[in-house]
């Protein structure tokens, strides 16, 4: 008859105790949960929030504590840009703050095989092995795991290359169509379904780009723009990148553009003629090539000074008449001195004719 083994309590506490810490340190004690979805036009945000909700879950199951969300909404996984969550999750991780993740899938993670080297480098630098995956077999606790883990991520790189593929040439049909492209934004002068004019804006931009190829400079536009309350259609004011780009957009002479390169006619009406675009077009060009404005077309275009800081004054147009405004950059309450002034009362300015090369006085 063999001795059974004599346990005293003292020694079982002592197990009890090992057990938990052993328990306490497979436990992640500040783990992140990853979301990421590529596309979400309406901005809403539900499609990151269920894989969020999705993975709280499993983490209460598990007895992780979650420290942190990390959240990349309308964000590709496969096209290199930066995620800038993402980057702050790694940053957290190599720093120790994070020692877990749990993400609803792998390719919600990353779809770049190189992507999944670095998040590897990086928990293996960290001595953390606490990665959890909601749905799919992807784990990486072991080297079996790992190597199912980069098949994955291989094919996940595969199906959004083939996807990329198919958006691309979907993208040129619609355009060989003149149909329009697809956004979340419609485009200035024009409704949602960006074929359907908006009149008021419609009117604003035939009448910029008629003023800006007589001799107006964008930012003399931008300010009447801003004088008069018309906004972009963010509801910002104008900035003159942001008119420029308007002006030059093909689009609202009626013509379709893919890749930047024009393709033919459009499906919508044009809001300015070709004629007019071409002259917008060559108007910027020259102003880049020469560095300098274009030649005004009015009677006292390089004459007028003004009389507070004697700085340039441009020309404005307000309704049925023309002012000759001070774009001089001060103080708010200042300005009051530098409002324009109507063409017919601009005897009240200094006329000073300036020889080509003269520094302007101040």
């Amino acid at each position: 008859m063999g001795l059974e083994p004599v346990v005293t309590p003292a020694q079982a506490a002592q197990v009890d105790d090992l057990c938990l810490i052993c328990l306490l340190m497979s436990t992640p004690r500040s783990a992140a949960i990853y979301a990421r979805i590529s596309s979400d036009q309406g901005g809403e945000g539900l499609g990151v929030q269920r894989q969020v909700e999705d993975c709280r879950k499993p983490a209460v199951n598990l007895g992780w504590d979650v420290g942190e969300e990390y959240v990349d909404n309308d964000f590709s996984a496969y096209s290199g840009k930066v995620r800038p969550d993402y980057q702050r999750m790694l940053a957290d991780r190599a720093s120790g703050d994070r020692d877990g993740v749990l993400v609803h899938h792998l390719d919600r993670l990353t779809r770049r095989p190189r992507e999944l080297e670095e998040f590897l480098e990086v928990i293996d630098a960290a001595k953390v092995r606490h990665v959890k995956f909601v749905t799919g077999d992807a784990d990486l606790g072991s080297g079996d795991e790992l190597l199912v883990a980069r098949i994955m991520g291989a094919v996940a790189a595969g199906e959004s290359a083939a996807k990329s593929r198919r958006v691309k040439r979907k993208m040129l049909h619609n355009a060989e169509l003149g149909l329009p492209h697809g956004r979340s934004l419609r485009p200035f002068g024009f409704e949602q379904d960006a074929i359907t004019h908006r009149p008021d804006e419609a009117e604003v931009l035939r009448e910029v780009a008629e003023r800006f190829v007589a001799g107006e400079s964008l930012r003399s536009l931008c300010t009447d723009l801003d004088q008069r309350g018309v906004r972009t259609e963010k509801g910002s004011p104008w900035q003159t990148q942001s008119l420029r780009f308007v002006l030059a957009n093909p689009r609202i002479a009626g013509l379709r553009a893919h890749n930047g390169e024009v393709i033919g006619k459009a499906v919508w009406e044009p809001i300015i003629s070709e004629d007019l675009h071409r002259r917008v077009l060559a108007t910027i060009a020259s102003r880049k090539v020469s560095g300098r404005r274009t030649p005004r077309a009015y009677l006292l275009s390089g004459l007028l000074r003004c009389g507070k800081c004697d700085g340039t004054l441009y020309s404005s147009l307000r309704q049925d008449s023309r002012r000759y405004v001070c774009l001089w950059p001060g103080p708010p309450r200042l300005r009051q001195a530098h409002r324009g002034r109507s063409a017919a009362g601009a005897a009240g300015y200094r006329v000073r004719a300036v020889p080509a090369g003269q520094p302007r006085r101040r």
